[in-house]
């Protein structure tokens, strides 16, 4: 019998309930991917784990495959990780941990519905984490805190939970607590199931860490600590022990308040405690809103909103992944959808959707909220297009960022115009650089603007090894740029600012650059600041 309505709509309500898609947060060097990796160890999805340590043998982290990532060491550019676990299907959104490169992972926090905020015991809150936190905080997401590298020299558990507290004004609830710290780090007690985990240290974790459980007093008659250590842990467990269970599940959920677990990624410590709770925190799949506020129930028809567009996973292919989040509905290989965005009615059949795993692709035949596909870009996509099944909806979720760093950039081959052109064109449509018009420029030369510096040397690796086009960049001394509202009156009164320069990028969308902060303060006074956005909605 074909399946009603009804059946299908309580297909995907089910399914969509075993889905968690979560994006992680971090400072560089926090230990990010190699959580990443660890997360997939323990959740079958590979057998060893290839810790950054190891790259000099060759093993690179499962999450990072640009040829850029893997000579410097660093992600450079956000990769989706699936792996299943008890019955719960992780869609893991891999983001870079370095600043330069934060614009790609604030458009993939708009893809997750919670976020998993990485600390480093040593250093606390760092900058790059705060930044990211206000996306998170901006969005109203459930957070959840891994406090990492317990078996280095670092902060005492307090004093971690009294720095996420000042430095972010959100509420740190301890789910687990560390045994000993630094060297002396010996395990991690379950402050939610009330077990003690004795655990041992396995070469560079590349394993599954052996553990022993015991009830509280029993295990710490085995861990090897001083009388006054083992009370002050007692002291320590008393003070934190009903914390959790005393959280506000509203604040929680709004990213007032943040569980916090305690371990380490490296040697496997913690991650077990970690898991076991992380599918009953995380979110299931969020309705998300019509740009007329009406939420899009997630058992409506197929919608989802492309947030990644990556270029040559490929290189033997000149292909264009769209990195697509699945709001709503059953997405069925050889579906045919529309665009939300001036494509008309021009139905586009999706007939060879992949799932991922970092730059490893398979045939995808179904997927449910939550859910990431990669579809091939037509040609028409772009970050933040919408595209549904049936009936038409918008999200207007991805904002553009302001960037922060330019560049005038012109081709060494003067026959190599188009490629310039054509290469920056389709990796400005990937959200990898802005690309604007020179303010009253001749000749030859685009500006080139990113939110962090080491973006150009992106920019100019891939133009090199994609489009065999070799670049010449000239710094610009651009003090700050605003985006303008499509506002002839206001754009006229900048155009005739001293030390002002308005242009166009690529889309058409315009924006301001300033010579100084003292323009910047003239022109808010003469147009408005509510008319110079830090980041407007694409």
């Amino acid at each position: 019998m074909p399946e009603t309505a009804t059946d299908t709509q309580k297909l995907i309500e089910e399914e969509a309930k075993r889905r968690r898609t979560f994006a992680i947060i971090s400072h560089p060097d926090a230990g990010k991917t190699t959580l990443t990796e660890k997360l997939l160890l323990y959740g079958g999805a590979i057998h060893e784990a290839g810790s950054i340590r190891q790259r000099k043998a060759s093993r690179y982290a499962a999450s990072d495959w640009m040829a850029i990532e893997k000579e410097r060491g660093i992600s450079v550019t956000s990769s989706v990780l699936r792996f299943e676990k008890d019955n719960i299907k992780y869609n893991l959104l891999d983001t870079p941990g370095h600043k330069d490169f934060s614009e790609d992972t604030l458009r993939t926090l708009v893809a997750a519905d919670t976020a998993l905020m990485v600390i480093d015991v040593a250093k606390g809150v760092e900058e790059q984490t705060e930044k990211l936190f206000e996306v998170c905080k901006m969005r109203e997401i459930p957070i959840i805190t891994f406090v990492n590298k317990c078996d280095r020299p670092g902060m005492e558990p307090l004093e971690v939970m009294s720095n996420v507290e000042n430095q972010l004004g959100i509420e740190p609830i301890p789910a687990s607590w560390p045994l000993g710290y630094g060297k002396d780090f010996q395990g991690i007690y379950d402050l939610i199931g009330k077990k003690l985990y004795l655990l041992r240290k396995e070469k560079h974790g590349a394993k599954k860490a052996e553990k022993e459980v015991y009830d509280l007093e029993e295990g710490l008659e085995k861990a090897v600590l001083s009388q006054a250590e083992k009370d002050r842990f007692r002291e320590e467990v008393m003070l934190t022990e009903d914390l959790f269970d005393s959280m506000d599940p509203e604040a929680y959920q709004h990213g007032k308040c943040t569980p916090m677990f305690f371990g380490s990624a490296l040697n496997n410590f913690g991650l077990d405690v970690f898991l076991d709770y992380f599918s009953k925190l995380a979110n299931p799949p969020q309705p998300y809103e019509n740009e007329d506020g009406s939420e899009r129930v997630i058992t409506d028809d197929f919608s989802g909103f492309i947030f990644k567009l990556q270029a040559n996973m490929n290189p033997d292919h000149r292909d264009c992944a769209a990195f697509v989040r699945v709001t709503s509905g059953k997405f069925e290989r050889g579906l045919e959808v529309e665009q939300a965005d001036g494509n008309g009615n021009k139905k586009i059949k999706m007939s060879t959707p992949h799932t991922l795993m970092g730059d490893e692709r398979h045939i995808l035949e179904e997927a449910y909220p939550g859910d990431i596909v990669s579809l091939f870009n037509p040609g028409s996509f772009r970050i933040g297009t919408t595209i549904f099944s049936d009936h038409p909806v918008r999200f207007n979720v991805i904002p553009l960022f302001t960037p922060e760093h330019f560049m005038k950039v012109s081709t060494k081959d003067p026959f190599k115009r188009k490629q310039l052109r054509e290469g920056l064109k389709q990796l400005a449509e990937e959200g990898v650089v802005h690309v604007f018009e020179v303010p009253k420029g001749v000749g030859n030369e685009l500006l080139l603007g990113t939110v962090g510096a080491l973006q150009f040397d992106v920019v100019k690796h891939r133009m090199q090894s994609e489009y065999n086009c070799e670049l010449h960049m000239t710094p610009v001394t651009y003090n700050s740029a605003r985006w303008l509202p499509e506002d002839q009156e206001v754009i006229d009164k900048l155009e005739k600012s001293y030390s002002t320069h308005v242009t166009k990028d690529m889309e058409g969308n315009p924006i301001v650059l300033f010579d100084s902060t003292y323009a910047l303060n003239q022109a808010e006074e003469k147009v408005g600041s509510e008319n110079l956005y830090k980041f407007k909605q694409n």
